[in-house]
């Protein structure tokens, strides 16, 4: 079985920068998923979303625009903006599990409240604007929300349904539930993708023997801690190449000149760079040691000093 493997979107990190760096050194991944739109009641797009979605500065074959809202009127203005930058789908953020999201009604938050999507829903599909695909967790306090929610969706004929196998009370800890997952299977129609702890080939063939009957598969901390991953799955291999860490410092050079270049001040691209290197730091021997010793980098100087310190082999 083909399968298709998507890069979810994970806000500060999968941002252009990142996705070009990975379709470059790497590849492997299908479709990228961009950081969502979040308007926060003003009908206007910051200039951080225009250039992660400028085309000019996107070179991956195929990159989905997300929205976090819960208000039909932002949903066709984000629709209509992306639309008139060449894109066609736009993705429905219904998973963000932060309390600061949830609170407010939007992200796993917006999950049980059906009316409320149903109501962007049909104010999308009756002007005919783009055609939408959701990104969802299995609920928020229960596994059995997003069934619910799937009598709505149901009435759509939405693009594809991205499910985070997790509840949104959990954030990124604990275990997936597997089979919540499989009763989303059960309860529609609609294309699914499964998303949660890809972390390794060995873990993908797991998964991909309990749903056989799943195509789409979403990588999203996976890929930060092992930028490698998604090519050794399309492959089937679990050695990495020779080059491995020739390949990595192409992708964390071209991270580093991309921000140096981009933000203002040493000290962004120092915490911008290190917050990689929380998840970068995984792909090493001893994770916690390689992240310390760029933790402790006060200056650009000693920041590079620690990376040359972490890939002396």
């Amino acid at each position: 079985m083909a399968i298709t493997l998507i890069s979810s979107p994970l806000q500060s990190y999968t941002e252009h920068h990142f996705r070009n760096g990975i379709d470059q050194f790497f590849g492997g991944i299908d479709v990228y998923y961009a950081p969502y739109i979040r308007l926060n009641g003003k009908l206007e797009i910051k200039p951080s979303y225009q250039r992660d979605l400028e085309p000019k500065n996107n070179t991956v074959k195929t990159l989905i625009p997300q929205v976090m809202t819960n208000d039909p009127d932002e949903f066709v203005f984000v629709a209509e903006y992306v639309k008139s930058l060449g894109y066609a789908e736009l993705n429905w953020n219904l998973g963000c599990p932060y309390p600061m999201v949830t609170k407010r009604c939007m992200g796993s938050g917006l999950i049980t409240e059906t009316d409320r999507i149903r109501a962007v829903l049909e104010r999308v599909y009756s002007e005919q604007i783009i055609d939408v695909s959701m990104k969802m967790r299995l609920g928020y306090t229960e596994p059995t929300e997003i069934i619910k929610a799937f009598e709505v969706l149901n009435d759509y004929p939405l693009k594809s349904v991205g499910v985070h196998a997790r509840l949104g009370k959990q954030l990124y800890k604990g275990g997936v539930d597997l089979d919540g997952f499989a009763a989303c299977i059960d309860a529609t129609d609609h294309l699914l993708y499964y998303n949660g702890d890809i972390t390794t080939v060995e873990v993908f063939r797991t998964l991909q023997d309990r749903f056989p009957t799943i195509e789409h598969w979403m990588i999203g901390r996976g890929l930060l801690q092992d930028p490698f991953l998604a090519a050794m799955i399309k492959g089937n291999e679990t050695d990495y190449p020779a080059d491995k860490w020739e390949r990595f410092r192409k992708l964390h050079d071209s991270l580093f000149n991309a921000y140096a270049a981009g933000l203002s001040g040493r000290s962004h691209v120092l915490t911008k760079m290190t917050s990689y290197w929380e998840y970068f730091s995984y792909l090493f021997e001893d994770p916690h040691k390689t992240y310390k010793r760029v933790k402790k980098a006060k200056s650009i100087e000693a920041y590079h000093a620690a990376v040359f310190e972490n890939l002396r082999f």
